[in-house]
């Protein structure tokens, strides 16, 4: 018997996004005003791949992130994966 192949693409349960929530925490309340939108509007609906996007955002320091945030910079080299641009989107659209 043969099981059906895992999609990469589900949503993490509940007390897995509560652990990426808590992870997001950052040092400038700034991030966190972004962060805490973009969880509000999307939370209940991130993906795998989306949590891994943005888990590599939360890589960054402070300052790099909200250059980001704010488009006072654009992502370059290792973060201009579909999955990181998809998040940062979501999370710019979020401020608003």
């Amino acid at each position: 018997m043969t099981q059906a192949p895992v999609s990469t693409d589900l949503t993490p349960d509940p007390d897995v996004l509560r652990r990426i929530r808590w992870r997001c925490r950052r040092g400038l309340l700034e991030n966190d005003l972004f962060i805490d939108k973009f969880f509000e509007r999307y939370g209940e609906n991130l993906t795998t791949p989306l949590v891994q996007g943005l888990l590599e955002l939360m890589d960054l320091s402070d300052n790099d992130l909200l250059d980001l945030l704010l488009a006072r910079k654009e992502p370059e080299g290792e973060l201009c994966k579909p999955e990181i641009l998809q998040v940062l989107t979501m999370m710019r659209v979020a401020k608003a």
